[in-house]
């Protein structure tokens, strides 16, 4: 049902979107364009808010039919174990195929090697790019925003890669009245962000509007956790605490979701999707900027990063 929404003039009209009606239909149109004109496509999907909200658009845009796409995640082996839960949860509900490409796995043949930090993130590209690669995925969508990070904010929504998975940002397309350009050479492939236009923000709006269920590591509850680098770490076997970091009981709560060994959590009380929106909209930092290690290791290290072939 279409929002009654203000148009520029300031007055309601039945017949214009509300922001929310019309992010939501840009990102149906992107996922019905990739049907169109791409093979085999695939739905990065970790089991974290953002890719939670892309699958939703994903089941809406093909509704009554099944989404046309399978699942792809990067196990690091330091995800939490409640995202897991919930990744495979939804996984089963909705009868996706769920594609693992595990880092551990990489690590035990001697392919990769443990970093001294102990954080795996940066270990993901590999094990991506191959799986790309073996099972021939030629459009590969994301849930990365543009209001994230300075990087992703040079994205455009189809972003091609080359036949080594690398992003070269002169390569980028005009994408002038979402008109998309999907063309692509044998052995490349086209990273797809529905979610571009979306802000931290929006997407929680978004799920209060739709009911979404979240794993409820977003909201506010008790865990140990201790200081380092300024943000607040979950313990565990990657590495975390040393000597001299203490663990305590805080209530917190995240605000992004990926390796337990780089995310950190945030002071909060915010147990209620009403007070995350609150939260959220008084915060001045991105959710990345505040609780992501793994962008703080250099200035460009998310661009460096998605060069190689990450997200």
């Amino acid at each position: 049902m279409t929002t009654v929404a203000k148009t520029e003039g300031g007055t309601e009209s039945p017949y214009a979107l509300s922001h929310l009606d019309a992010l939501e239909s840009e990102a149906v149109h992107i996922f019905r364009e990739v049907a169109g004109e791409f093979e085999n496509p695939v739905i990065l999907f970790s089991g974290g808010k953002d890719s939670i909200v892309m699958l939703h658009l994903a089941l809406k845009a093909f509704a009554p039919a099944a989404v046309p796409f399978c699942l792809l995640h990067v196990d690091t082996g330091h995800n939490f174990p409640e995202v897991l839960a919930y990744r495979d949860r939804v996984a089963a509900a909705h009868g996706l195929r769920l594609h693992v490409a595990s880092v551990q796995d990489y690590i035990d043949r001697g392919v990769l090697k443990e970093r001294p930090d102990g954080t795996r993130n940066p270990l993901q590209t590999l094990p991506l790019t191959e799986k790309i690669q073996s099972e021939r995925f030629d459009a590969v969508f994301g849930g990365g925003r543009r209001d994230e990070e300075k990087a992703r904010a040079k994205e455009r929504v189809f972003s091609l890669r080359d036949e080594f998975s690398q992003w070269d940002p002169r390569r980028q397309r005009p994408e002038l009245w979402n008109l998309y350009n999907g063309r692509h050479a044998p052995g490349e492939h086209v990273r797809v962000f529905p979610l571009s236009n979306w802000t931290e923000l929006d997407v929680w709006q978004y799920i209060a509007r739709e009911g979404i269920e979240l794993p409820q590591i977003y909201y506010a509850h008790e865990r140990e956790v201790f200081r380092r680098s300024g943000m607040w770490l979950t313990a565990g076997e990657w590495g975390g605490p040393r000597d001299g970091e203490s663990v305590e009981k805080r209530r917190v709560r995240y605000r992004t979701v990926g390796d337990m060994s780089c995310t950190g959590a945030v002071d909060s009380d915010a147990d209620t999707i009403e007070k995350v929106i609150a939260e959220i909209a008084a915060s001045r930092l991105t959710e990345r900027g505040a609780t992501r290690a793994d962008d703080k290791l250099s200035e460009a290290a998310m661009e460096d990063r998605k060069r190689e072939g990450y997200f």
